[in-house]
């Protein structure tokens, strides 16, 4: 009799864990399905919008084109500035809040403050860049100001991944380098930042898509300009310039009932991310193999 009762129990248990598994593997495979569907339709509006002329002319009523180069570069400035503000800034501060902060109101208040900062909505940052940055600080509508602004709103995710990186390394390592007379920034350069990179890569990834993928906030900050610099001091000057990303011309064109331009935008904005996305985690591999080495 028992064991008839434990035969039961036991096929009750394992139907329950298939059901489970099911549910998971179904909603696994929405996630992808709706992935490829966006994808798809995405590409099939606007592949054919996409051509060499179009990558490589900006918008000209007297050339009849309809072009985006400026706007790619817009947004390569505005990927690479945000970054070099928002992650030293952001890695320091996981730095200091995990190793060298000591627990208490002061820590959990910031890592609260960092919490709700990242849930504020982009638009509100968009209009403390519009008064703080472009108006208090005089750096009008460019480049420049949407990069402080988005660097304030990529922060949170820089330095709560790091954070969480940081967290994931054995404590052996930090007791044994120290045990060998290492000090703590040379334990912290040569043993805990290596072996936390692929999850501050991570934060870096979820930076760049924001950033990438935000256009409220860089209407308010950084304009919708689109020509090309054609010198190189026009180059380095361009940060100071009003500079429309590609999100930003995609929202001007579908305003405009542009739409073939609008999904060619977004084919070259999913080619962007996908492009950054599959070379970080391709040097985070490298990076992880080279430690295994």
């Amino acid at each position: 009799m028992t064991n008839n009762t434990n035969s039961l129990t036991m096929k009750k248990v394992r139907m329950s864990d298939m059901v489970l598994y099911g549910i998971i593997y179904f909603s696994a495979f929405i996630s992808v399905l709706v992935l490829i569907g966006i994808l798809s339709y995405v590409f099939y509006r606007g592949f054919s919008s996409v051509n060499l002329e179009f990558l490589t002319t900006v918008k000209s009523a007297l050339k009849g084109t309809d072009g985006i180069a400026g706007n790619i570069l817009n947004t390569l400035y505005m990927v690479v500035l945000t970054l070099l503000i928002a992650t030293p800034i952001g890695i320091g501060s996981a730095i200091f809040l995990n190793e060298y902060a000591k627990g208490g109101k002061i820590v959990r208040l910031i890592e609260f403050t960092t919490e709700t900062l990242a849930g504020i909505p982009s638009i509100i940052f968009g209009l403390f860049g519009w008064v703080f940055f472009n108006i208090t600080l005089d750096l009008g509508y460019s480049i420049l100001t949407g990069a402080l602004t988005l660097s304030i709103m990529v922060l949170p995710l820089i330095t709560r991944n790091t954070q969480e990186a940081l967290k994931s390394v054995p404590e052996t390592y930090r007791s044994g380098a120290l045990g060998i007379g290492a000090t703590k920034w040379y334990m912290i350069r040569t043993i805990l930042l290596p072996s936390a990179m692929p999850g501050i890569i991570t934060g870096v990834i979820l930076a760049v898509g924001r950033i990438v993928g935000e256009s409220a906030a860089l209407l308010f900050t950084a304009g919708s300009g689109y020509l090309l610099p054609k010198t190189a001091s026009q180059a380095f000057g361009k940060i100071l310039e009003s500079g429309g990303t590609l999100t930003v011309q995609m929202y001007l064109s579908m305003s405009k009932a542009e739409y073939d331009i609008a999904f060619g935008i977004a084919v070259v904005l999913l080619a962007i991310v996908l492009i950054i996305n599959f070379g970080t985690k391709f040097f985070a591999s490298m990076l992880d193999v080279s430690k295994r080495k």
